[in-house]
């Protein structure tokens, strides 16, 4: 029979000589050269493990003069290094070895069933899960390691209750909470009153792979808001299933890419402007002065041209009005002297040239007295000339209604129709309704749109009208 050759220190806890030399015919049995040193008691196992810390395997006979049992077990466990421990006694009550195990020995052996095999065996299997812990205690670290130290703000919460039971330092430093303060927290601490509900849904409707990626508003310890995107999936610790989450901040991303927007949303307005200016000032002058021209010639045509030539005239006029239309859709007129509310009658009109549509227009009065820059204005009136577009081409309906309020200082736009309608789903990445939902994310407002096959369509808007952004607004307005 082929020995293991690899090396064994071996410590054998045995006060009884003859179970002592069993032991030691056994493993030579199995191992080329076994080191094998011997304790008598508990006090000599002590002082040899004080000295030494590397055996390999600790055989400890459960019954000693100066200590046994479960307080024997304790007691070398503290002095062991952990280092494997395989219990041997002559006890063969199965409650007793569960016990025994419960208390961290690799293995309980009877010594009237040992043989060299079952002996051998049980030391390879403790030495392999020996070394399976330190692989787990090693990824542990690295797991730890990797948690606290990440750039990235991260933490783990209960599924039941929501609570925090760790985060990192990343978390920590983005959010100005101490570890102890996240630790008394939930998930819906850190979210705006207003969104709190939302989460809730989003949380009870994650996958059942447990995958889920979303962005949302945090709030820090000093009520910032940030715009971060979280990614997260269950983990278990402890043999208990918990939520980690990883945050990414992309406030300043979000706002660069706003920045960006309204610059190029900006120059498109004042290249309409100057175009609108442009048609209204130049080419419908040059149209009227030809106007007024053919009407000092009409006395000089022919009475059997004078039809082609008041067809002429009407041509022309029609262009004109047509151009002078085109000009106020590109340069809205409130930019000078009219308020947004003629503004928007005035479209509502100009789209309803053969009264085809019952359209309803309700304007809080309270917005021509309150602090709504230009720039919101413009962009609320882009949205409804954008929308009212989409109803004249695909609606097919009779009643559209336009409400603007004021609410709990937020400022409310409502466009409805009563048409065809359209399925959502189909629609909701298109160029128009991005345009429209991004003109309102520009000034921090939500936008929903409702609709289904048979039951028209409506947009509601909802922009916060916070004292910051108003003057942000003031100041985006004075760069036009």
């Amino acid at each position: 029979m082929l020995k293991d050759r690899n090396e064994y220190k071996i410590l054998v806890i045995e006060d009884n000589q003859g179970d002592y030399l069993l032991i030691e015919d056994y493993l030579k049995e199995q191992i080329e050269a076994p080191i094998i040193e011997r304790a008598h008691n508990f006090e000599n196992a002590k002082s040899l493990l004080t000295v030494k810390s590397d055996f390999s395997i600790i055989l400890l006979d459960l019954t000693l003069p100066d200590k046994s049992g479960n307080v024997l077990i304790n007691e070398i466990n503290k002095i062991s290094f952990e280092i494997p421990i395989i219990v041997l006694t002559g006890f063969s009550d199965l409650q007793f070895s569960v016990q025994t195990i419960s208390l961290g020995v690799s293995d309980y052996l009877i010594k009237d069933d040992l043989n060299s095999t079952s002996l051998y065996k049980s030391i390879i299997y403790s030495l392999e899960r020996k070394k399976r812990k330190l692989q787990m205690k090693e990824s542990e670290k690295r797991y730890s390691e990797l948690f606290r130290l990440n750039p990235q703000p991260i933490w783990i919460f209960e599924l039941e209750t929501f609570h925090f039971v760790q985060v990192n330092k990343a978390a920590s430093d983005l959010y100005g909470y101490s570890e102890e303060e996240f630790l008394n927290m939930t998930v819906f601490d850190i979210r705006p009153k207003e969104d709190v509900t939302h989460v809730k849904r989003a949380l009870a409707n994650v996958a059942e792979d447990g995958i889920n990626y979303g962005k949302y508003r945090h709030l820090t310890k000093s009520n910032k808001i940030l715009d971060v995107e979280v990614k997260s999936n269950f983990v278990t610790v402890d043999d208990k299933k918990y939520r980690l989450a990883i945050i990414t901040d992309v406030t300043e991303k979000n706002r660069m890419e706003q920045e960006i927007t309204k610059a190029i949303i900006r120059t498109q307005e004042n290249e309409r402007y100057e175009i609108g200016a442009e048609l209204h000032d130049n080419v419908c002058q040059i149209l009227a002065t030809t106007h007024i021209n053919l009407g000092i010639l009409k006395k000089s045509i022919n009475p059997s041209g004078l039809g082609i030539f008041e067809q002429c005239r009407e041509y022309i006029h029609l262009a004109t009005q047509e151009i002078r239309n085109l000009s106020h859709r590109l340069a809205p007129a409130f930019f000078n002297d009219s308020t947004l509310e003629e503004a928007f009658e005035m479209l509502l009109k100009n789209c309803n040239p053969e009264n085809k549509y019952h359209t309803n227009l309700y304007f809080d009065e309270t917005i021509d007295h309150s602090n709504v820059s230009r720039d919101l204005q413009l962009n609320l009136y882009r949205i409804l000339q954008e929308q009212l577009r989409n109803i004249l081409k695909y609606a097919h309906c009779k009643n559209i209604e336009v409400d603007v309020i004021l609410k709990n200082n937020k400022l409310k736009m409502r466009i409805a129709d009563d048409g065809v309608g359209f399925d959502i789903n189909a629609v909701k990445n298109g160029i128009g309704l991005s345009n429209m939902k991004r003109r309102v994310e520009l000034f921090y407002g939500t936008f929903k749109l409702y609709s289904s096959p048979g039951n028209g369509c409506e947009i509601a808007i909802d922009i916060p009208l916070k004292e910051e952004n108003l003057n942000f607004m003031k100041s985006e307005w004075n760069k036009w």
